[in-house]
């Protein structure tokens, strides 16, 4: 029995989730390490040791040192459960309203749980550039993840005054880490409350 088109539509992300999950390892002790020492002070082979793994191990997963940054991404993807943003997008009973509202969970645990991190990158990102890079392609990423959501759904669920390049740009202009703090860190506001804010205004701001 082959499997259904919502399925199959994200095969890439389940694939990335599970890519993901078996350099966990050496993605959280590479974190440990630029976070500790600094990324210019540390080594691949501080990785592989700290990771309790072989070099070529490390090798194996990044490439190079350049490719650790990409570790990073990594731990914030993990701790934010890749897979469950994928169930949650391929059940059949979703609907567009839900569909968002499961995007809008996983940006609440990503930045809940990794928010830190990804402060760490955009801020190194000043003065490094494979940590520049690695923040302008972990946003790419998340769009892309966005696009072939919005361009899934029949014609006249987006507003009518929208496309799907706009309808990104107004998600990520609602979920992003720079609102999640001011509201949970200047204004007092719970993640469940910050989420159950962004789904109600996802919807208001997108659907038709």
């Amino acid at each position: 029995m082959s499997e259904g088109p919502a399925r199959r539509q994200y095969d890439s992300l389940r694939r990335t989730a599970q890519a993901q999950q078996t350099r966990a390892d050496i993605a959280r002790a590479a974190l440990q390490l630029f976070v500790s020492h600094g990324w210019a002070a540390t080594t691949v082979r501080d990785v592989a040791r700290e990771a309790g793994v072989s070099v070529p191990t490390v090798y194996a997963a990044y490439g190079n040192k350049s490719g650790l940054t990409w570790a990073l991404a990594d731990v914030a993807d993990l701790s934010a459960d890749v897979p469950q943003l994928v169930v949650e997008l391929e059940s059949p009973a979703t609907d567009p309203a839900l569909q968002l509202a499961a995007m809008a969970g996983y940006d609440r645990r990503l930045y809940e749980r990794a928010g830190d991190i990804i402060t760490l990158i955009r801020e190194a990102g000043r003065s490094e550039p494979e940590l520049a890079t690695l923040y302008h392609d972990s946003r790419i990423r998340g769009d892309r993840t966005r696009v072939q959501v919005f361009s899934s759904w029949p014609a006249g669920v987006l507003r009518p005054d929208l496309d799907v390049p706009s309808a990104v740009d107004v998600y990520a202009a609602l979920c992003n880490i720079d609102v999640y703090a001011v509201l949970t860190g200047e204004r007092g506001w719970s993640p469940d409350r910050v989420e159950q804010w962004w789904c109600r205004a996802l919807v208001r701001e997108l659907l038709g």
